[in-house]
């Protein structure tokens, strides 16, 4: 199972709040690309897809497709705000390597 902090819960509403038409939940996957083969990704969804597993963070809900769960089981997201900038962060105790800037990784 994925974990959200109530960080990235929060920031995920707000940001959820400012679309129109106001979607269902929030899509995380693993998709091909990167220099290290996969990345994240996240996008709003007006519905789940019918394999989809849903999960309910606090009446955020999160659709996952079942290949990505294969990479993101046991995952934990985060919202940091650093000197570097702010944004999502992933820790994942099913990667291998990542590459550089740490925006790809491989399982």
């Amino acid at each position: 199972m994925i974990q959200l902090t109530e960080k990235a819960i929060s920031k995920v509403k707000e940001i959820l709040e400012t679309q129109e038409p106001k979607p269902a939940g929030l899509r995380i996957s693993v998709v091909g690309g990167g220099c290290s083969g996969f990345n994240y990704s996240m996008a709003f969804e007006s519905s789940p897809a019918m394999l989809d597993k849903t999960y309910d963070f606090e009446g955020l809900k999160v659709f996952i497709d079942q290949a990505s769960m294969l990479y993101l089981d046991g995952a934990n997201v985060d919202y940091v705000e650093t000197l570097e900038g702010q944004g999502f962060k992933f820790d994942n105790p099913n990667v291998k390597s990542t590459c550089g800037c740490g925006s790809s990784f491989s399982a």
